[in-house]
């Protein structure tokens, strides 16, 4: 399998964090080269906005990228967005279901990071890091997690249903192996036309994966309703746009969270 990026491929048993394991040794400048490092137990997995990733053999994937950008992480808006659509074009390519296919599973994205399946979580992303100093590159650590399998366990610890791949494929279709090596192709080749371009390169592509597009959704901050409105999808920087009773409103990427109504 040809890659656009030639990743230094680690693999462990377990790890409390594969995203945090990345980010102690960026902090020290103990990074060099683009890092690929999967763990296949994490047992302080990280979410956005503090929340926890459960990790479990056999039942989830969880890895980590670290990848050195040469351009400034203002240039780089909607990167977690385009990584959305490797994750989907690597299951895509570890399984051999068309992305049509894939659609009429269900698949889907919800900005800004998830990836959903009959619009339960499937896959989450995590991304971290920036520059020590204004002549470094400017090192992005992405953390995924995608649930193989459908776990009791999994549900009852985050309080709600989760997408496990093993809802459109059976276990024994299921190779995780080729599934990883799949997503760090696709992700190095998002990767690759970032450093050239920008999210514009991929905003209608994205706007076709949107789960809730034309749906009613509702903006949260801290549990508080800050907007409710029609989803428009994302413009070319991976801002949401909003039209809601008062006009149109444009939403950043941050501590918000997006909820359908229906």
């Amino acid at each position: 399998m040809e890659m656009a990026i030639n990743w230094i491929l680690e693999r462990v048993e377990e790890s409390p964090s594969t995203n945090e394991d990345l980010m102690a040794r960026w902090r020290q400048g103990l990074l060099w080269e683009p890092v690929a490092r999967l763990a296949l137990k994490q047992t302080s997995g990280k979410g956005r906005m503090g929340r926890q990733w459960v990790s479990t053999p056999n039942e989830t994937l969880t890895f980590s990228v670290a990848y050195p950008f040469k351009k400034p992480i203002s240039a780089l808006s909607g990167l977690s967005l385009a990584c959305g659509l490797a994750i989907i074009r690597g299951i895509s390519q570890a399984t051999n279901l068309s992305l049509s296919e894939l659609q009429n599973h269900q698949l889907a994205l919800k900005w800004p990071n998830d990836i959903l399946l009959k619009k339960k979580k499937l896959a989450g992303m995590l991304i971290e890091g920036g520059q020590l100093r204004p002549e470094d590159p400017t090192w992005l650590i992405i953390g995924i997690g995608i649930n193989l399998a459908n776990s009791q366990h999994i549900d009852h610890q985050i309080g709600r249903p989760i997408g496990a791949l093993t809802d459109i494929f059976s276990k024994d279709q299921l190779d995780a192996d080729l599934l990883w090596l799949s997503l760090i192709k696709e992700l190095g080749a998002i990767i690759e036309k970032f450093e050239t371009g920008s999210f514009a390169d991929f905003h209608d592509e994205w706007n076709q994966w949107d789960a809730y597009k034309n749906e009613t959704c509702q903006i949260h901050q801290n549990s508080n309703l800050q907007y409710e409105g029609i989803n428009q999808g994302v413009d070319n920087e991976g801002c949401l746009i909003l039209k809601t009773s008062t006009g149109i409103k444009k939403i950043i990427s941050g501590d918000v969270s997006l909820r359908s109504t229906s």
